[in-house]
């Protein structure tokens, strides 16, 4: 379609004053070779005085070492703090710079950032905007002429909640193992993740179904309605730095292989047009990202593999290069890993998680808009809510934040923990769209043992400790805890600001070996795995609660499944 300048900017001003929330060119439209950038600015929440907002560059020109952006209010906006930019305002005049890690802008990369801002009266969205001189958004008089403002929120056939209304994919090599078991029959019909933990598992490996056979039943099993396929996207190099159960094939160094074995396959299948009435929901990367904050450098916790993926920043890279590759595929639905309140709810981790998810979330040429939400406590054990104290108790002049169960952290479950991390992954350039996900495979915590009523009021420990549905030594053990249960079912919309509950973790494949193991998995033996293990400075130098016997990660551990379903809150019938 051909349009003159002001015609263009009539109609992107017009898709503004509708939405009033964009202003965006697509970068993928027919003519975009005429448009030398595109600037996406997305005012995500606003309130009597003040807002937040979103902005996207995108370079269709030569590449860049260094940027500058700069636009005009019509009102009397002002900037009043910001994130990964230099924001400044003189006036109406805003102008700003890269910061030293997102200088670099390649030709059709993207870099975003945010601010938080206040007004009066209208909010309008700026009518131009120019990156180092050249207004973007415009034809510049190349071959092809301006593209439509495509729909902000994506691929028009995404939905907003992708389980909304849908089933769930149901792997038939886990339901087959689950009913072989005494009772299983009564969950092998719950819907669980596959894990695309190695290159082969693509193809499929050790005789197991292949990404393309998953796909193929998800169609059979989709019928007339709408069916969600559950992936987990898991073999970044070096991957899993704090955890050797679960480390991966992939050298520290190997990023390439991780693009052109791994995900560039990957995304080919998810892309062929026979699956695209599927929607199709990944786990990006799980136990990735926070290591960076918590095990690296002088902290306690610290492991020298995580100081090489933070200094090499292939974490970065890998996650940023699936998010971009894999949101390309329009019914794709990504949904980064986010740890879970046992690992990242303290302060010094909260905001520096966020922080570095939005810095994984704009590399490797990813926009936030390739990000659909966030899932929590994948393959982990935090009660989804403790419902006998809250973190704003006080027993024995002590905040229950004193107890040594809670250790100074801010939440004492995932689902306060999802709400809350939610809204800080908005604050700092997020789509105010996100949705969470809880994994509530092995978090119920029910049985015999399950407190009924808070605990003693003698401390603040006996209180925490006698009424605390989460029987673990300590929050941050990981690996086959003893005593766990089946959580809640897999259901959609089952709070506010979460998606979906979601048994990503299949009930029953074991998180690592209790002793060594030869393998041809990468897998390594992990000490928090073996029961007689007393504990390193991540949880706080406590028994490791393991069970014994266990397989490799992913190997079908009976033992387990059997104590699952007999711990199960809500119960089993």
């Amino acid at each position: 379609m051909s349009r003159t300048r002001t015609a263009l900017l009539a109609a992107m001003a017009l898709v503004a004053g509708a939405t009033g929330t964009a202003f965006a060119v697509d970068p993928d439209g027919v003519g975009t070779a005429a448009v030398p950038c595109t600037v996406d600015y997305k005012v995500q929440n606003q309130w009597n005085t003040g807002f937040t907002a979103a902005v996207t560059i995108t370079n269709n020109s030569a590449a860049k070492s260094s940027w500058s952006l700069k636009w005009s209010y019509a009102g009397n906006q002002k900037v009043t703090s910001g994130w990964n930019a230099k924001i400044s305002q003189s006036g109406a005049d805003v102008t700003v710079a890269n910061e030293s890690y997102n200088a670099r802008l390649a030709t059709g990369g993207s870099v975003s950032f945010g601010f938080q801002g206040s007004y009066s009266g209208s909010n309008a969205i700026p009518a131009t905007f120019t990156l180092d001189g050249v207004t973007c958004n415009v034809d510049s008089g190349g071959p092809g002429g301006p593209t439509d403002p495509p729909d902000p929120g994506g691929p028009a056939n995404r939905v907003n909640n992708p389980y909304d209304g849908a089933k769930v994919y149901v792997n038939p090599e886990w339901s087959a193992n689950a009913a072989a078991e005494p009772g299983g029959s009564r969950v092998s019909n719950q819907p669980t993740g596959v894990w695309l933990d190695r290159i082969a598992a693509i193809n499929g490996a050790g005789g197991k179904m292949g990404l393309r056979a998953h796909l193929d039943e998800a169609l059979r099993q989709k019928g007339s309605g709408e069916l969600v396929v559950q992936l987990v996207i898991y073999n970044l190099p070096g991957r899993d730095c704090a955890a050797l159960a679960s480390n991966g094939e992939l050298k520290p160094d190997e990023i390439g292989r991780y693009k052109t074995e791994y995900i560039d396959p990957i995304k080919a299948i998810l892309a062929d047009s026979k699956y695209s009435s599927l929607r199709i929901v990944t786990t990006v990367e799980i136990d990735s990202l926070p290591n960076l904050v918590t095990n690296t450098g002088g902290r306690p916790t610290a492991t020298p593999q995580c100081d090489v993926m933070k200094a090499n920043g292939n974490y970065i890279k890998g996650v940023g290069y699936a998010l971009n590759k894999l949101g390309d595929v329009p019914n794709v639905y990504n949904y980064v890993d986010a740890g879970h309140h046992g690992w990242i709810g303290w302060d010094d981790n909260f905001g520096p998680s966020a922080t570095l998810f939005k810095e994984a979330a704009t590399a490797e040429g990813a926009t936030v808009n390739d990000v659909h939400g966030f899932i929590t406590n994948t393959a982990n054990y935090s009660a989804l809510k403790e419902n006998n104290f809250s973190i704003s108790d006080n027993v024995a002049g002590k905040s229950v934040r004193e107890s040594k169960w809670v250790d100074w952290n801010r939440y004492v479950d995932e689902l306060s923990f999802a709400q809350t991390f939610r809204n800080q992954l908005v604050s700092v350039g997020f789509n105010s769209g996100i949705g969470m996900l809880i994994d509530t495979s092995r978090n119920g915590w029910g049985g015999a043992a399950r407190p009924t009523g808070p605990g003693a009021q003698t401390s603040v420990d006996t209180y925490v400790d006698g009424g605390r549905y989460d029987r673990r030594f300590n929050p941050g053990n990981w690996c086959n805890q003893s005593g766990a249960g089946l959580g809640e079912r897999p259901q959609a919309n089952p709070a506010a600001g979460i998606d979906a509950y979601v048994w990503m973790k299949p009930p029953g494949e074991s998180d690592g070996a209790s002793k060594q193991i030869p393998n041809d998995e990468g897998k390594g033996f992990d000490r928090m795995c073996d029961p007689t293990y007393e504990g390193n400075p991540r949880n706080n130098h406590n028994m490791s609660g393991a069970l014994p016997d266990a397989p490799l990660s992913g190997h079908w551990f009976s033992a387990q499944f059997r104590q699952l379903m007999q711990n199960a809150y809500p119960p089993l019938s």
